[in-house]
């Protein structure tokens, strides 16, 4: 166990957490922050250091209504240090997972400031950039897009407005993730107990991102391939880094593939000017594809919607719809298991007892 000492404020600790707590909780327990999530363990931080706690003495129903995740507070019991409680999350971000199967991710809880990082090279991709602003709309947390390798770049400014086109209120930085000055720029959303989670594709820079703003070699970072500008995944695993001067940072692999479920606030957010184009269109249910009377189709006729937008949009709506559904399914499934499971067990232990 560490013995360095932080105050509940540095660990992003607020009145939020604070009043879920009850007289006894605050006697008998004391909350600890979850900094990385491993295979059978996590370990936390809090006032006292950082401890490790094995998955066989937290995997209880009882303790969690979800599976803990970086970024969670968790009461500790004070005399016994097992897991006591999850807190509420303050916010959440989340994918559906990877492949078929219809379950969903965590990425990270108790987010203040998302750091959406892609590269001034092939890895920038305006519909991907709006896959993870449609993320962290719908968790309401701050969107900050961080473009790295602006040193590499001759175009790094037009960049820069392809993508502050894509969001109004956002704030869009260029960085040479390499050079300490350059990212002085992003401590505007590191103040002391501020949490920010860094998301993008292998190789765009942001375990370099990580170490420059710790001031230190936290995390390894690894060189991408030059003809195509991809990354290896240096960062395997999802962990809450300090910042020396204030603010927490959470770490996260490479994603492949960025799959919204319930994502409807963040997509309507996002796509403001087609939702209010839509209501003018003359049928209810328009597709814009060739109906008369479509108001979204003149407007891209016109040149006031770009088409690739009006794409992407349908696409992350169907894709939102589809995935929503398919893990509601399966949520209802395994409910009903649970339930035929816990009908066999009364019976048969009816037939034991001789009822």
């Amino acid at each position: 166990m560490s013995k360095t000492v932080y105050s509940l404020l540095q660990l992003g600790w607020s009145h939020f957490y604070q009043q879920q707590l009850t007289l006894d909780e605050w006697e008998s327990t004391f909350p600890g922050r979850i900094i990385a999530v491993y295979r059978n363990s996590i370990d936390i931080i809090s006032v006292s250091g950082v401890h490790r706690i094995n998955f066989s003495s937290i995997l209880q129903p009882t303790i969690f209504n979800d599976f803990p995740t970086v970024g969670d507070w968790l009461l500790i019991n004070s005399a016994t240090y097992q897991p006591y409680r999850l807190l509420e999350r303050k916010s959440l971000f989340r994918r559906k997972a990877a492949g078929q199967e219809s379950k969903y991710q965590l990425i990270a809880a108790n987010i203040d400031t998302l750091f959406i990082v892609t590269s001034c090279n092939q890895d920038f991709n305006l519909s991907r950039l709006e896959r993870y602003l449609a993320l962290s709309l719908e968790a309401a947390v701050i969107p900050v897009l961080v473009l790295t390798k602006a040193d590499l770049s001759a175009h790094a400014s037009d960049y820069q407005q392809q993508a502050q086109m894509l969001y109004p209120n956002w704030s869009v930085k260029t960085v040479n993730a390499l050079e300490a000055s350059s990212v002085e720029q992003l401590r505007t959303w590191c103040g002391v107990g501020q949490t920010v989670a860094l998301v993008g594709s292998s190789g765009v820079g942001k375990s370099t991102l990580v170490n420059s703003l710790c001031g230190n070699h936290t995390q390894k970072t690894g060189a991408v391939r030059e003809d195509d500008a991809r990354g290896r995944h240096t960062t395997t695993f999802r962990s809450l880094h300090l910042i020396p001067d204030g603010g927490l940072l959470i770490d996260n692999p490479g994603m492949r593939e960025v799959q919204l479920d319930e994502c409807s606030s963040g997509i309507k957010t996002l796509f403001d000017e087609i939702q209010q184009l839509e209501t003018a269109c003359y049928f209810k249910n328009c597709k814009h594809q060739s109906e008369d009377g479509c108001a979204v189709k003149l407007a891209i006729a016109d040149g006031k919607v770009d088409s690739r937008r009006l794409a992407n949009y349908q696409k992350l709506s169907v894709e939102r719809e589809h995935n929503a559904e398919s893990i509601a399914e399966r949520r209802k499934r395994e409910k009903s298991f649970r339930k035929l499971c816990r009908s066999a067990s009364t019976f048969r232990n009816k037939v034991r007892s001789g009822e």
